[in-house]
């Protein structure tokens, strides 16, 4: 009779002992497999959706000037010399390095007019990438066309506009098609129309106050996509906004954080239960180490006979606790996640790495019992029969 063979039959008589260590152990790989799987897919979703809220770089005009800043309370500035921004230069984002980490380029152009006798803000922006920078945007309406505005709130309240109302600015005629609801933003108190418009109403033909650009950002080299954008831009300052990228890495870092933390507290309990049902189970065998000891088996023989014991129910504890973590983890993605395809399909790494996990800590703990079954003397242990 082989060793192996002498573990399965062991395994075989106390079938209690056995299903109660492989099921403490395949619990702690679940936990560990959906707390992985989950923070990896929640990491991936709100990835996604912060891409979508506002821009992380900004592209203003080239301007030496002086900011009077103080408390809060401007003062105004104290500007030398400005430059534009051509329309037609922002073609180059689309040919950088990490052209691919680009969502979306939004370029707007601003200016004061009048309308309903009152000094307005008048912006021009690309309304289609205006969705992605800005999807909590709620329109009653539509969102304009050419010879068409949609009005903030606020202003939509101060100038007593209404959907469907004709406003002139600098002698052209404009129908309001939308009103934005309340944001809580600056965006309350403008005007918005299509670029092309507000270029002609504002005579600034083919140039843009300001670019915002979405930038995918889970690992993306923030820093080398501004510095590309600024060597197609010279005439351009080109600025990360560097608390909205941090904010995210660090919201991100610190969830892996807890789940690596929670990871490891399972990955001891398990192994803790493997260390205590083993140890027992030895004690109770003790004639029959005895008895082992006493007909030639070795040292090294006792040993290996716990190592196996420990390895098969570690390698089946692996692959249950795999195939229940997957389960739980789509299970709480109906809870907290809209679309779950991160786990679509099976995840053989994963699936690897828990019966991996699964069968170091159940033969790191069995290392005691095994080396104390080692260790009984076969005259001591027989004398108890």
């Amino acid at each position: 009779m082989t060793l192996k063979e002498i573990a399965i039959r062991n395994l075989l008589r106390r079938k209690t002992k056995a299903l109660f260590v492989c099921a403490g152990l395949a619990i702690g790989v679940a936990t560990v497999v959906a707390v992985v799987s989950f923070s990896d897919a929640m990491t991936g979703d709100i990835n996604k959706k912060l891409e979508k809220y506002g821009a992380n770089i900004l592209v203003a005009p080239q301007t030496e000037s002086l900011s009077l800043n103080y408390g809060g309370v401007s003062l105004g500035g104290v500007s030398f010399e400005t430059e534009e921004i051509l329309q037609k230069d922002l073609a180059g984002i689309a040919n950088i390095k990490n052209a691919r980490n680009v969502a979306a380029v939004g370029p707007i152009v601003l200016g004061s007019t009048r309308a309903a006798d009152s000094k307005v803000l008048l912006a021009g922006v690309d309304f289609e990438a205006a969705q992605v920078f800005k999807p909590w945007w709620q329109v009653s309406g539509v969102f304009p066309g050419e010879d068409q505005i949609m009005v903030g709130a606020e202003a939509a309240r101060v100038l007593g506009m209404n959907l469907g109302d004709v406003v002139r600015l600098e002698g052209r005629d404009f129908t309001v098609s939308g009103i934005l609801a309340q944001t809580g933003s600056q965006d309350d108190q403008l005007i918005f129309t299509t670029l092309r418009s507000a270029q002609q109403v504002l005579n600034k033909p083919g140039k843009v106050s300001m670019v915002e650009i979405a930038a995918l950002c889970q690992g993306c080299p923030i820093d080398d996509m501004v510095a590309q954008i600024s060597e197609v831009l010279p005439g351009a300052k080109v600025m990360a906004i560097q608390q909205v990228v941090k904010g995210r890495m660090e919201a991100l870092s610190r969830f892996k954080h807890f789940s690596m933390g929670v990871s490891a507290v399972v990955v001891l309990v398990g192994s803790l239960v493997v260390l205590v049902t083993m140890t027992a189970s030895v004690r109770e065998r003790t004639q029959e180490i005895g008895i082992f000891r006493a007909v030639g088996f070795r040292k090294s023989h006792v040993m290996k006979i716990v190592f196996l014991e420990a390895a098969i129910l570690s390698a089946a504890a692996g692959i249950s606790g795999y195939l229940l973590g997957e389960a739980s983890t789509r299970l709480l993605f109906r809870f907290f996640i809209e679309s779950p395809e991160p786990l679509a399909h099976p995840n053989p790494q994963l699936a690897g790495a828990a019966v991996s996990l699964a069968l170091l800590v159940g033969i790191v703990a069995s290392l005691y019992p095994a080396m104390a079954a080692s260790r009984m003397d076969p005259v001591q242990a027989l004398k108890t029969i």
